[in-house]
């Protein structure tokens, strides 16, 4: 069975900036009001039957927003970045320098800060996350740069 969760309706959003070094078009900086739709897959159990708690499933999807909202994402293993300082983070792009506080930014573990790593990156954390309310064959997640336009990854048990 799955439970699914519209990001739209139930305000699972964040607003960032971000940058896909290289790219010809989203190369410099720029920002989405990003939203995300979670399905989670699984067994019923568990008291009530759930195959997860609504509730407890937009809780942590919201601490994650929380963390990536109005900040600039930048993904600490790109190729592209040559980072000199992390506090101030401080890189550049071939010839382009840049230096921002810290607090305005949210390092990622991540190649790139497109849509697919970002959903890829959610669905791991909140599979894990997940893992201990019950019986989870898969999370999928949505990670939408506007509406209409997103990229989806699907973490399933192993």
């Amino acid at each position: 069975m799955k439970i699914v969760i519209n990001g739209i309706h139930a305000n699972l959003r964040f607003a960032s900036a971000h940058m896909i070094p290289c790219h010809e078009s989203c190369g410099g900086i720029h920002g989405h009001s990003y939203h995300v739709d979670v399905t989670v897959e699984g067994e019923r159990c568990g008291e009530f039957g759930f195959v997860a708690d609504f509730k407890t499933v937009k809780g942590i999807v919201r601490k994650m927003c929380k963390e990536l909202d109005h900040k600039l994402l930048i993904p600490e293993n790109s190729k592209e970045l040559d980072f000199k300082s992390k506090d101030p983070v401080e890189f550049s792009i071939g010839p382009k320098e840049y230096k921002i506080p810290r607090e305005d930014c949210c390092l990622l573990p991540l190649p790139s800060t497109s849509a697919e790593e970002l959903s890829e990156y959610l669905a791991n954390r909140l599979f894990q996350a997940l893992r201990e309310e019950g019986d989870i064959e898969s999370v999928s997640v949505c990670v939408n740069e506007g509406i209409g336009q997103g990229a989806f990854f699907t973490k399933s048990a192993e």
